[in-house]
């Protein structure tokens, strides 16, 4: 493998996944907390205390971040930090663990790359309607202006959303995530809602930074027919629409697929959450796309299931903890069809990486060959994208830390790191000492 001179190898976190102190120096309930707190929501009835207690040990990981060579590091502000309840001046506290963080980064020679929003809404603003409300988009947009003003001299790259379909779909329709409601057309405002907070945030940054690149990170899916029947690849079709298209074409060309606006208002009634000037706000221009990738989909037609008549059908072969196929070979089409159907935008892979049951068994590091494999594989898959010509400046693995995992809590382990959570202590993977040595041999020197 070879990869452009300035390529990014980094990693990736999320603040509710590591930081814990959720109490801590006015920090406000959010969306996860609340649904932490409902039982039967999440796996063991785990919450996001202590987490990995990253509040408290930043400049422990920051140093472990500088010992693997790390060139970017991917973080998240929690909303609730910055605003308890979602509006109003911001806590000077949160302000200030962000700026020590960054600055740290930047002492230690890692590019930090900041995401805005990953998941953890105030729950003040869910309690008014939350994403399904155009209400706060605008505050989104006060809450992203705080943070440019604040960190804009010393964060030189921001992403706006993670993930909006999860955030709206997950969320609102499937409600597996927070805030864990059933409603599609409420998901369906959700999404329009994200993107459209994710446009007007890009407008302020250009307003307000004077250098500095944004973009947005979308999880994206690669849709395969489980046979060549008919239905089954409308299907799968289908569901690329639904999960990638939905979102990408906005951004990109200003405007929502066709069959899906059929789809759903069929099914739902008239798209009014979509308000004239709207597609013109979400489409404003951005800097980079971020993609998250973990699995693609093998589809198949099930008129039972709506709105979208599809399941997901078994495919055989290797699978992570997660049941999660493993297919790298679909990350180089994913990252070739992006280039060919958005041209002209750089992209990022913002996450990739995979749950395995490591083990702490006494030894100075923790052996995952099946993690190392992954990752071996799944960065192969992007240089060859590279090399046929896909215009990828960055890799940031996920993830830095074993983390709480949403609804699974604790009993996932995705970390290059391992954490034993009662002692907080952090243990190196095999995993994360091959990638180490392959930033090291990309870089010219010795690790």
């Amino acid at each position: 493998m070879k990869f452009p001179a300035d390529f990014v190898f980094g990693a990736a976190t999320a603040a509710f996944q590591i930081e814990g102190a959720t109490h801590a120096d006015g920090r406000g309930e959010s969306i996860w907390d609340r649904f932490c707190s409902t039982p039967g929501k999440v796996e063991n009835g785990d919450t996001g205390d202590p987490a990995c207690e990253h509040y408290l040990r930043w400049r422990e990981d920051l140093d472990l971040m500088r010992s693997l060579g790390l060139g970017g590091y991917r973080f998240s502000i929690a909303w609730p930090r910055i605003q308890p309840d979602g509006r109003g001046p911001a806590n000077r506290k949160g302000i200030d663990f962000y700026r020590r963080l960054a600055e740290g980064l930047q002492e230690r020679g890692i590019r930090p790359l900041a995401t805005l929003y990953h998941w953890d809404l105030p729950q003040a603003l869910e309690d008014a309607g939350g994403w399904a409300s155009r209400e706060t988009v605008g505050r989104f947009v006060e809450y992203a202006a705080i943070m440019f003003d604040e960190l804009g001299a010393v964060v030189p790259d921001w992403i706006t959303h993670n993930e909006p379909w999860v955030t709206s779909f997950l969320g609102y329709g499937y409600g597996v995530k927070a805030p864990g409601l059933t409603s599609w057309p409420n998901a369906i405002a959700a999404s329009h809602h994200a993107l459209l907070a994710h446009g007007a945030a890009v407008r302020a940054f250009r307003e307000r930074v004077d250098e500095g690149r944004i973009g947005i990170t979308l999880d994206l899916t690669i849709a395969e027919p489980a046979t060549d029947a008919p239905e089954d690849v409308a299907a799968a079709e289908r569901l690329y629409s639904h999960h990638n298209r939905w979102f990408l074409e906005p951004v990109f060309r200003g405007s929502y697929p066709e069959d899906m606006v059929e789809l759903y208002e069929r099914c739902f009634g008239p798209l009014d959450v979509v308000h004239g000037g709207d597609l013109e706000v979400i489409a404003e221009p951005i800097d980079f796309l971020g993609v998250n990738f973990y699995r693609p989909n093998l589809v198949a037609a099930d008129p039972g299931q709506l709105p979208l008549e599809l399941r997901e059908a078994d495919r055989p072969g290797p699978r992570t903890a997660m049941d999660w196929p493993i297919v790298p070979s679909s990350l180089t089409e994913l990252l070739l069809r992006l280039q060919r159907d958005f041209p002209g935008t750089p992209l990022l892979i913002t996450e990739n990486g995979a749950a395995f049951h490591d083990e702490l068994d006494g030894g100075q590091v923790v052996e995952d060959p099946e993690r190392r494999a992954y990752f071996q594989e799944h960065i192969q898959a992007v240089a060859q994208a590279i090399d046929e010509g896909a215009d990828v400046r960055g890799y940031y693995a996920w993830s830095l830390l074993d983390n709480f995992e949403w609804e699974h809590g604790y009993s996932q382990r995705f970390g290059l790191v391992y954490v034993d959570y009662p002692s907080q202590r952090r243990v190196l993977k095999r995993s994360a000492l091959w990638y180490r040595d392959l930033i090291a041999e990309q870089q010219g020197r010795s690790p």
